[in-house]
């Protein structure tokens, strides 16, 4: 009788290593804030310009930023209604008025 192959992916001697949450969620997070429930992403650059919601500036093309929709949403549009912000002006949302679309 053949004897099995033992894969070769990971050796039976080595460490198992831990998943790495991120990488696996693509980068997606929750955060609850007092203005909801949000999905947000960080994203590292981007091939086309945004508007960014909080200052009405252009993120620019290549710029590293953030992407986030609400998930708590009456209209439940989640993510069509997804918009790319600076990093700081995320941050600083819940200290600014109502954001603009």
């Amino acid at each position: 009788m053949p004897r099995s192959r033992r894969s070769a992916r990971r050796p039976y001697g080595t460490e198992h290593v831990e998943l790495d949450l991120e990488r696996a969620t693509g980068g997606r997070r929750a955060e609850s804030g007092p203005d909801g429930e949000w999905v947000v992403q960080q994203v590292r650059a981007s091939d086309r310009e945004y508007r960014c919601p909080g200052c009405d500036q252009v993120v620019a093309v290549g710029t590293p930023h953030v992407v986030a929709w609400r998930t708590d949403s009456w209209r439940g549009d989640g993510v069509d209604e997804r918009r790319h912000w600076h990093g700081g002006c995320w941050q600083a949302r819940t200290r600014r008025g109502p954001t603009r679309r």
